[in-house]
């Protein structure tokens, strides 16, 4: 008996919420515009806020995946009506959601395991950084000499134009997964040869700080294939160390080891990013050596991330606003400043050149680089004038004022078209 009202309570139950769908759904669909205006707001403050606070993941996740769940449940992406006029949302949020599902961290189309599998030709580590010897000494600062002479080594035997360029230095912007407090690094770029398909392959390093117990362990893998269009795919992967008691040194995946991984496009929107150590940090002898591998990274043209990810489903990026766009933001007169005119960032950060400077992104890596001098190129300006220029770069971006949307909101809802 109680079985019985158990069920039919159940039951019920299951009537009503599928009729409240159903009734929702109607309703939306009749007035699409007003549900998908508050969404886009919900979303684009959701994410100005994660932005600002990591603390606020949580939230930001339900943001995304209630309107995941509503496109899915009213069978929207099915309507072609609403797709033809809400197509930037839906595929924007297709992609956005890929990062939320457990087997996605990557934040790629395909499982985190498929990715692995297919890219590991261009992201395993070579075989000559696999020297027993090497890896203890790229271990610690004391003995990083002793690695730079192992490589050193290796290219008295190379050909000129199969140099290693490799150099030491510490990081403006982020600490290595596995400690957010190490920022010491080893950098390795290992040139490429297109044309035999072997990509090139930028090595790094975790360096353990001098006296520091505990061994950082990360190696990072970012590997950059031209292709003949011109175009250049970058694949990811991070390896973790484990340091054995009988001294020696195992290197796998961090993925394969059960530490998960972090969503790579969320800091490589340029896929290899560019280095601007810590003043200090890198050597005289070893300064060449960064302007080499800077002007490298100019190089690849235009990005791409192979089959793995759309880059374009998330839009135009900071700086793209017109003029008149912040004339009316910002006030009369406003374009004529310094600040206006250093607000250039997409003139490189586009679809056709470095990629979109677009969400997600890394606030650390941003505010570092606007703030820290090193973006944009080519401009003089004092601390206060980099800090108004990262505000309102930040501010045009995700600003919901619905007399005048920043440039996300408008992008979602069609009005850049």
């Amino acid at each position: 008996m109680r079985l019985r009202i158990s069920l039919t309570i159940f039951f019920l139950l299951l009537a009503g919420r599928t009729t409240y769908a159903s009734t929702f759904c109607a309703r939306l669909k009749l007035q699409p515009d007003a549900w998908v205006a508050a969404r886009v707001n919900a979303l684009v403050l959701a994410a100005h806020t994660l932005f600002n606070n990591d603390n606020a993941s949580d939230a930001y996740k339900r943001t995304v995946n209630g309107i995941a769940t509503t496109l899915r449940q009213c069978k929207l992406t099915e309507d072609q009506s609403f797709i033809s006029h809400y197509r930037e949302f839906i595929e924007y949020i297709e992609a956005l959601s890929l990062d939320q599902q457990p087997d996605h961290e990557l934040g790629f189309i395909v499982p985190d395991k498929q990715y692995f599998e297919e890219t590991r030709q261009y992201v395993q580590i070579p075989e000559f950084l696999l020297d027993p010897n090497f890896l203890r000494a790229v271990s610690r600062y004391e003995t990083l000499d002793q690695a730079k002479s192992y490589l050193r080594q290796l290219n008295s035997k190379r050909e000129s134009n199969e140099q290693l360029i490799f150099f030491s230095y510490k990081s403006r912007h982020l600490g290595t997964p596995d400690n957010d407090d190490s920022y010491r690094r080893l950098l390795i770029v290992v040139p490429g040869n297109s044309q035999k398909g072997i990509p090139e392959k930028w090595v790094q390093f975790g360096i353990t700080d001098p006296g520091a117990r505990v061994h950082i362990r990360n190696v990072s893998v970012v590997s950059a294939m031209l292709n003949p269009d011109g175009t250049n795919n970058t694949y990811f992967k991070d390896f973790y160390r484990t340091y054995m008691r009988d001294g020696s040194i195992r290197i796998k995946g961090r993925w394969e080891l059960g530490y998960g991984d972090d969503n790579c496009v969320l800091c490589h929107k340029s896929g290899i990013l560019p280095i601007f150590p810590v003043d200090g940090s890198v050597s005289s002898g070893e300064q060449q050596e960064v302007a080499e591998v800077n002007q490298r990274f100019l190089s690849y043209g235009t990005l791409r991330f192979d089959k793995y990810l759309d880059a374009s489903r998330f839009g135009p990026g900071l700086a793209t606003a017109s003029l008149a766009d912040r004339g009316g933001r910002f006030g009369a007169g406003f374009d004529e400043t310094v600040v206006a005119h250093a607000m250039n960032c997409a003139a490189c950060h586009k679809p056709d050149r470095l990629g979109s400077l677009n969400w997600p992104m890394d606030k650390t890596i941003i505010n570092s680089f606007i703030t820290g001098g090193q973006m944009p190129r080519g401009y003089t300006l004092k601390d206060k004038g980099r800090s108004a220029l990262y505000e309102k770069l930040i501010q045009e971006y995700f600003a919901t004022d619905n007399a005048r949307p920043g440039i996300l909101k408008s992008w979602l809802l069609g009005q850049l078209r």
